[in-house]
């Protein structure tokens, strides 16, 4: 929990003038987070916070990259991330997460944003990931090509495609013939 403690921000302290974090989320913090999505990288994370009324604005500027497994190949990859988010913060008795405004106990007069910075990485990493065309683990290409439907080869190089194979859609279950049969007599 040590480390951890570099990214709280002090709330009680703050005033209407913009104060200015800046961390680096390297390797070290994605392994004190003990997460699995994202275990790699190096992300500049800047952050002005500011109070405005009752409330504290803060804003996130993330801007790095980090290492995620290929969809495709299962080699590691590099992600590049960009990201620009905002946070509400409001003082109140208990610590709650409402939507749009987090609340964290008076008591404390503090929030630390170091989840919040990992969400904002995760969240902003795309559901699917691999590399460019041609960028994929030869070896890896060739034994799924090898293992997919039908001979997926041309001119004796493997291509692998990602699944999307059409003349798959020329064969349809027998069921669905018998069905069509009923929706081509309602039509006449």
């Amino acid at each position: 929990m040590g480390k951890i403690s570099l990214y709280k921000v002090d709330l009680k302290n703050l005033k209407s003038d913009p104060v200015k974090y800046n961390w680096v989320a390297d390797n070290e913090f994605f392994t004190m987070l003990d997460v699995q999505d994202v275990q790699k990288g190096k992300i500049n994370v800047e952050l002005n916070a500011v109070k405005s009324g009752t409330s504290y604005i803060l804003d996130f500027s993330l801007k790095g990259y980090v290492y995620v497994t290929c969809d495709r190949c299962l080699d590691e990859m590099t992600l590049d991330v960009e990201v620009a988010d905002q946070l509400k913060v409001q003082l109140g008795a208990d610590f709650a997460d409402k939507g749009d405004v987090i609340v964290v106990p008076e008591t404390d007069g503090f929030i630390n944003v170091a989840w919040y910075i990992y969400e904002f990485i995760a969240l902003n990493i795309p559901m699917k990931h691999s590399h460019a065309p041609g960028k994929c683990n030869k070896d890896m290409e060739s034994k799924l090509a090898k293992h997919s439907k039908g001979d997926n080869t041309e001119d004796g190089d493997p291509i692998f495609d990602g699944g999307d194979d059409t003349d798959s859609q020329t064969e349809t279950d027998s069921r669905w013939d018998e069905l069509k049969k009923i929706l081509d007599t309602n039509n006449d």
